[in-house]
């Protein structure tokens, strides 16, 4: 009977750690329209409500063969994107994926996704938390208008 009530006990706290909502939020999730087998892209806020660092190491969706993080920056009047294993959510902070900063490439888009789709995704963090998020398809600002959102 111990060893049941002992199973039990750790059955529960194990779903407890899963069911944990993860510290980090996601607010503003929006993606542009794309073509099936196309690539996407995905913005949004990470607002880091936890006391401790965090770091976003993973996005997959289903309507994606992969999902990549990128950072894009200008150099000498030349824009370029580069692949990240992680980006960093300081405790206590924000970090905008949005136009002309980080990013989200959905590469190899299964379907089309036209203004007013969902585009589900799962986010990963250092942690082990996981996130599940969803990003509006929309028309949204050029990355002219969002130079102050550099990372």
């Amino acid at each position: 009977m111990k060893l049941l009530t002992a199973l039990a006990l750790a059955f529960t706290l194990a779903a407890a750690a899963q069911a944990a909502p993860a510290p980090v939020a996601v607010t503003g999730a929006w993606s542009r329209p794309a073509v099936a087998g196309t690539n996407g892209v995905g913005y949004m806020t990470l607002a880091n409500r936890g006391e401790t660092t965090e770091a976003l190491v993973a996005v997959e969706s289903p309507l994606a063969a992969r999902v990549e993080m990128h950072a894009t920056s200008m150099d000498g009047g030349v824009m370029s994107m580069a692949r990240l294993d992680r980006v960093v959510v300081p405790a206590g902070s924000r970090v905008a994926f949005a136009p002309g900063a980080y990013h989200l490439m959905l590469i190899g888009l299964t379907r089309t996704v036209k203004v007013g789709d969902q585009i589900p995704a799962t986010l990963t963090f250092a942690s082990g938390a996981k996130l599940k998020t969803s990003f509006t398809v929309a028309m949204g600002p050029a990355a002219a208008t969002m130079d102050h959102m550099h990372p």
